[in-house]
């Protein structure tokens, strides 16, 4: 029997609704898809304000939701499970994904499903041209989070290490944002360090030789800081070798504790999902040493690597093909702004109700 799956996403300042369907055991597909993002809106302000973001949400998903369902030929009455994003992320924000979902849910009569954002994440290169298979060794680099993870299927997940203080996307941003560069800082920087000279900066790479797989990137931020600072009146002109420099320390710790995961692991297969994994020089050198070692790399589509509804309505439609969570039909909600992905595995989500 066919499923299809509406997904809500709403943690922070991107908007995004989906539609996913399958049957049987075949991999479920993306329908179609919508996303609107709230940069523009942000930008005057060099961060998301939270409050901002939650009534944009509001304004935007029932449109979103509108133009998905006329993309794909479908009517509401054709959904059998409504999916959002539950945590984590900013409370407001997610209130009102939740709030949506739940509504549509009581009003079609049909089940609600809660859904990790990181989860989200985590599958969403399985809907690329060129899904992955279990089992795989997936580096998740998504705003606040950087983990590695060994993944041998839905919900089995083995936390290998992650960061203890600020994450790879946070040094990205921040030290954009100690060079003057516009929000969000991270493409900006990127975009910047291919005009610089990425040797021009002796940076530090934190924990590289830790002997472990948990990262830190604070201590990068301080070093670019304290750059900056040097270079004073010269700043301005030596902007791009300062970004060059940044990026290639941020990578190189990546691709080192992305190959040490794989080296411990022995697995031959490794999944990069979220918003630096669409990094272009990332993607380069994980392609390049991969290709050396006989492993497969596989990436979301880049226009998925940020939010979206895609990958939330993905995740949702894997548990219920996998059986790892049932929909439920109370519509009483919460929301988890903190919500580890390790307790996914903790907890028996086959039972868990997911709104209560």
């Amino acid at each position: 029997m066919a499923m299809l799956v509406l997904g809500i996403e709403s943690s922070c300042d991107e908007t995004g609704v989906a539609l996913v369907e399958w049957e049987g055991a075949t991999l479920p597909r993306l329908a179609s898809h919508a996303l609107h993002s709230q940069i523009a809106m942000h930008q005057a302000y060099g961060g998301v304000v939270p409050e901002l973001a939650s009534r944009d949400h509001i304004r935007r998903v029932l449109p979103l939701a509108q133009t998905v369902f006329d993309e794909a030929g479908k009517r509401l009455a054709d959904v059998d499970v409504v999916a959002y994003t539950r945590g984590p992320g900013l409370a407001g924000a997610l209130l009102v994904g939740a709030g949506v979902a739940c509504a549509l849910g009581a009003a079609l009569n049909k089940p609600v499903l809660g859904v990790h954002h990181l989860e989200g994440h985590l599958l969403s290169p399985f809907l690329s041209a060129d899904p992955p298979e279990f089992p795989f060794v997936a580096l998740l680099v998504s705003g606040g989070h950087t983990q590695l993870m060994r993944v041998d299927g839905v919900g089995d997940y083995d936390m290998l290490g992650e960061t203890i203080d600020d994450a790879a996307g946070e040094a990205f941003d921040k030290s954009a944002k100690l060079m003057g560069l516009p929000y969000p800082g991270g493409p900006w920087l990127a975009k910047l360090a291919e005009q610089g000279d990425a040797m021009a900066f002796k940076l530090p790479r934190p924990l590289l030789h830790s002997g472990d797989l948990d990262f830190s990137f604070a201590g990068l931020k301080t070093a670019v800081l304290t750059q900056a600072k040097k270079l004073g009146d010269e700043l301005e002109a030596r902007k791009a070798d300062l970004a060059a420099s940044t990026q290639a320390a941020i990578v190189e710790v990546l691709l080192k504790k992305s190959l040490s995961a794989l080296r411990d692991t022995g697995l031959k297969r490794l999944v990069v999902a979220g918003g630096v994994g669409a990094n272009r020089m990332l993607r380069q050198q994980l392609d390049a040493a991969c290709a050396q070692r006989g492993v497969r790399v596989h990436y979301p589509e880049l226009h998925l690597c940020t939010d979206n509804g895609a990958m939330i309505a993905m995740a949702a439609a894997m548990r219920l093909q996998a059986g790892m969570q049932r929909p439920t039909d109370v519509y009483a909600f919460d929301v988890k702004p903190r919500w580890p992905l390790y307790s996914l595995q903790e907890s028996s989500q086959a039972t868990e109700p997911v709104a209560s």
